[in-house]
């Protein structure tokens, strides 16, 4: 697992970029924490940097929007979807587990 940072470092409503093997971006929505792959799949931008609208999150360059539960595309122009990862909180500290699917994704 890849420690992220503390739960209180990631307000809600915010986002934080992971440096991994492929970058990950973690969410806080409203307390609870997603993480998805960080590049968009349409042309290459940090969703990190995005806007977030309740579990979706809107790239900043072309406006593609990302299910933050299933990684589904749910607004154009992207086509294909991007990987979830499991999110843990332990201890007060938030971990992602890369290549592990979060509960209810596709």
């Amino acid at each position: 697992m890849i420690p992220v940072c503390p739960t209180t470092a990631l307000p809600p409503g915010e986002a934080i970029r992971v440096e991994a093997e492929e970058p990950i971006a973690v969410f806080n929505v409203d307390g609870e924490f997603y993480a998805i792959d960080d590049t968009c799949t349409h042309q290459d931008a940090s969703l990190a940097d995005g806007w977030l609208d309740g579990c979706a999150v809107e790239c900043p360059l072309h406006a593609s929007c990302f299910d933050l539960r299933t990684g589904k595309v749910s607004g154009p122009p992207a086509k294909t979807a991007v990987r979830t990862h499991r999110v843990v909180v332990a201890d007060g500290m938030l971990f992602v587990q890369p290549g592990t699917a979060a509960e209810g994704a596709a």
